[in-house]
Parts: structure tokens; C-alpha cells; sequence
């Protein structure tokens, strides 16, 4: 069974630091470009970082440039997301996304933060 399961999320105050991780199952991500997107509260799901199958290309969000950083560990078929400096206007869903021949999402963690 296919699955992306997301994790690491909670709730902090701004300035604080949270690690996203998506482990996947079913599936090796080698061949995956991965991506991690975002849903806040009566909002569109908005793109917050890629990278590349090979991981050597990455883009995130303006906002988020310089506080974010994607990466993934084939072997351990993860992705991770590390999240610096958060601000209250990062708060959402955080979903993680597989696309190859196939497209393939977690059902996301909830990332709050708020003073």
C-alpha cells in the first residue's frame, strides 16, 4: 500500500523551530521529485519547497526562503522539512507530495504558531 506519512508537527511560539519529516511506504522515493505544501485555514494548499529526484535542485516559497530547508534521505525514504524562525503566518497544514509516473500525498500535520 502506498503511503506518505507525514509527522513533526505542533504547536510553538514564533522564532521557534520545528522538523518536518514524510516517510513513504509502498514506493521508493529515489525517482521522486518531493515537495512540501501548506493549507491554512479558509485558503488554497500553496507550494513551500521542492527538490529535485537527484537533490540537487531546490525552490522554495519567497516567504520562506532563508528559514526553510527541504532535503531527503533516500535510503531512509524521507523527506524532511526544517522550519527556522517560524511566524504565525506559517501556520497550516503541512502536506507532503511524491511525483514521478504518479502523484502521491500525505494527509499532512498541523503546524501552529502563535504567542
Amino acid at each position: 500500500q502506498v503511503q506518505l506519512v507525514e509527522s513533526g508537527g505542533g504547536s510553538v511560539q514564533p522564532g521557534e523551530s520545528l522538523r518536518l519529516s514524510c516517510a513513504a511506504s509502498g514506493f521508493t522515493i529515489n525517482q521522486y521529485s518531493m515537495s512540501w505544501y501548506r493549507q491554512a485555514p479558509g485558503k488554497e494548499r500553496e507550494p513551500v519547497a521542492y527538490i529535485s529526484n537527484h537533490g540537487d535542485i531546490t525552490n522554495y516559497r519567497p516567504s520562506v526562503k532563508g528559514r526553510f530547508t527541504i532535503s531527503r534521505d533516500d535510503a531512509k525514504n524521507t523527506v524532511y522539512l526544517q522550519m527556522n524562525s517560524l511566524q504565525p503566518e506559517d501556520t497550516a497544514v503541512y502536506f507532503c507530495c511524491a511525483r514521478y509516473s504518479e502523484t502521491y500525498w500525505g494527509r499532512g500535520t498541523q503546524v501552529t504558531v502563535s504567542s
